[in-house]
């Protein structure tokens, strides 16, 4: 790697790895720990005296694009700074596996830049200003403030350990699990509480993208090429192939059962089978460019929903689209038409009558409250996908896009984006000969919901009698309630936003 004479010269420890005799650097003095990058040996750094601990496990090939070495350039507090990767973390948790990259600043810090599944958070620690409490008080939902700013609980969870290389400037016990807090704010921060250590490690920062950064050293493209991972099927025992490596479900492509992957594909598989296919109308593997950004269709899932005090469902589906360097996106097609969103890094503000949210300066009003519930699933998915599974949802609208909220016992997850025109997603995925089949109500100016309830309007038909046989012909018609539209804003996402 070219050096940059601009700049200066950071002093760095080498010294012989206990276990082995090769080298092993430490550019950081804030560095207590190293992996060996020959034998894998753990060592801690005690002054000039290095001691080995043991041996470090192998690393979880994730595909990242990311490696040591690679070195950038981060806007913090209005200054342009240069960084090195230097060290790398991979942790599990309940919502998946993500990675914490040790990045080594001009100014002799540490920061972190955090990938989870594409995204990407760049963090710095910081003092909290006060003693935290522990894990188990901050509930989902609720609001608490870190050095006066009003932060909503995001996430609570457990996370562990698996692998590490490089420099490091923390170590976790290998394996052990601990807890994790996740914080984030209207204006698009989140902060990161690590109960691994005493006192907990706080950070905080923002997401940022790959081309922000202007990242060198980069893996090289043919480094990228996934050949797919392969299983038979413990169902029907048909070959099933994997083609990206942080998926945690995959259906079989003959019996569609569901099959995890939590404890690898070398481990022990667990299936459900499912009944009655949904087949989506874009094939799986569909390639395609959408806010010119190329996309890869890899999972599909079916879902319905109830409103509160309603027995009619409505039902949607939704793609899962991939991209290497930008993560997971959502494309929704519901009866009102075709959308595509991305879970936000920030947590809108929630109005306290819940009839509104403000996100990044837009407020969006609130269009429909429902439950709900996965039915069918194919392809592959980055989190732990199961039929059956629920959630309470919010569907807000503003003139400029879409805001919706998800939340589960253990996470609330806010995804925003934009309505899309059925000619848009043809041309993106070359589908002109299912043009038809694909055509949707295009997008409309947005118009408030108006005041007139269901309750009034079924009021109003036991009153008037013609008006109750016109409902419950229209009822019958659509077969899927007086909200027939339907269709979720955003894709259930689970933990996709910590580091």
């Amino acid at each position: 790697m070219a050096t940059d004479p601009t700049q200066p010269t950071q002093r760095y420890y080498r010294a012989p790895c206990p276990g082995c005799g090769a080298p092993v650097e430490f550019k950081s003095a804030q560095s207590t720990h190293a992996v060996c990058g020959y034998c894998q040996s753990t060592v801690v750094r005690s002054g000039d005296v290095l001691t080995r601990l043991g041996k470090m496990a192998e690393l979880f090939d994730d595909h990242s694009p990311l490696q040591l070495m690679a070195s950038g350039r981060i806007q913090l507090d209005g200054k342009d700074l240069p960084f090195t990767l230097i060290g790398r973390l991979q942790y599990k948790g309940d919502a998946g596996v993500w990675t914490e990259w040790a990045a080594f600043l001009q100014d002799g810090t540490l920061a972190t830049l955090g990938e989870d599944n594409g995204a990407y958070v760049f963090t710095r620690p910081i003092d909290p200003g006060r003693e935290l409490p522990e894990a188990a008080r901050f509930r989902i939902g609720t609001t608490t403030a870190i050095n006066g700013k009003p932060y909503s609980v995001a996430y609570t969870g457990q996370a562990q350990l698996i692998s590490a290389q490089g420099e490091l400037p923390k170590l976790p016990p290998l394996g052990q699990p601990f807890d994790m807090v996740e914080l984030r704010s209207a204006d698009g921060e989140v902060v990161s509480i690590d109960y691994g250590h005493t006192p907990p490690g706080v950070e905080r920062g923002k997401s940022v993208l790959l081309e922000e950064l202007q990242l060198t050293g980069l893996k090289d493209e043919s480094a990228k090429d996934e050949k797919g991972r392969q299983f038979n099927c413990p169902h029907c025992g048909a070959p099933v192939q994997v083609q990206l490596a942080t998926s945690k479900s995959v259906t079989c492509g003959s019996c569609a059962s569901i099959i995890s992957l939590d404890s690898g594909v070398g481990g022990e598989l667990r299936s459900a089978r499912q009944d009655e296919p949904v087949q989506p109308i874009i094939p799986l593997g569909t390639k395609g460019q959408l806010q010119g950004v190329p996309w890869q269709v890899v999972g599909f899932q079916h879902r319905m929903g109830v409103e509160p005090g309603d027995d009619e469902h409505f039902g949607w589906s939704e793609y899962l689209l991939y991209n290497q360097k930008r993560g997971f996106a959502f494309l929704v097609d519901s009866e009102e038409g075709w959308s595509m969103v991305r879970p936000t890094t920030g947590a809108p503000q929630l109005a306290a009558s819940g009839r509104s949210a403000t996100y990044l300066g837009t407020t969006y009003q609130l269009k429909y409250s429902y439950e709900a519930e996965t039915t069918y699933v194919l392809g592959e998915f980055y989190w732990q996908v199961e039929r059956g599974q629920k959630t309470s949802n919010r569907d807000f609208e503003s003139s400029k896009g879409l805001l919706s909220m998800e939340q589960s016992k253990s996470e609330i997850t806010w995804s925003s984006g934009d309505k899309l025109a059925s000619d848009t997603v043809v041309k993106a995925f070359r589908l002109e000969d299912k043009k038809d089949v694909l055509q949707r109500d295009d997008p409309g100016p947005f118009v408030a919901k108006s005041g007139l309830g269901c309750g009034t309007i079924i009021l109003i038909a036991v009153i008037i009698l013609i008006l109750l046989i016109i409902l419950g012909n229209c009822s019958g018609s659509s077969g899927s309630g007086y909200r027939s539209s339907g269709g979720s804003f955003g894709g259930y996402s689970s933990g996709g936003g910590h580091k």
